[in-house]
């Protein structure tokens, strides 16, 4: 599946809470001149509010908690272990979703271990929240949400895509 610039994001019907999720993308190979954030940025939702980076990083720095396998603007990735544009890349995700108490408040935040193409990124990171792009992140009490590819303008390619409830 394609998400191409200005189509809208792509999200399941079903909702998800825990979950183990295996996902595949590609870049787009593109001119130099599009540096930084500007190369095959998108990214992956879980429960529609926290994202882990999706962006072409080889030979392409950015800011350490929006590259790839970071979760972005809290963590950045333990190592960059990304392959080249137009190479099928993996993540491995094992989520934990936060737990709200009946008044809405925080009983236990998020959690994410991330696999970048076999290599360990993120282990175990606590998430302080939504992953924003401004502002400091906070939570809002939610249950079980859709997983969502992001549209951010760049050509993403994504297949063999499988979740596991937990």
């Amino acid at each position: 599946m394609v998400v191409g610039p200005g189509t809208g994001d792509i999200q399941t019907k079903a909702a998800f809470g825990d979950v183990q999720l295996h996902v595949e993308w590609r870049d787009p190979q593109l001119p130099p001149d599009k540096v930084n954030q500007d190369r095959g940025n998108s990214g992956i939702f879980l429960q529609d509010v926290y994202e882990v980076q999706v962006l072409d990083n080889f030979e392409n720095p950015t800011y350490v908690n929006g590259m790839v396998g970071s979760i972005y603007k809290q963590y950045p990735p333990l190592v960059n272990a990304t392959w080249p544009a137009e190479t099928w890349n993996t993540y491995d995700i094992v989520y934990t979703a936060p737990r709200f108490a009946a008044d809405g408040s925080l009983t236990s935040p998020a959690r994410l271990t991330v696999l970048l193409n076999g290599v360990l990124v993120q282990n175990n990171s606590v998430l302080k929240g939504g992953t924003t792009y401004i502002g400091a992140p906070s939570y809002r009490p939610h249950g079980d949400m859709p997983l969502r590819l992001q549209d951010h303008g760049h050509l993403v390619r994504y297949r063999n895509i499988w979740v596991r409830k937990l």
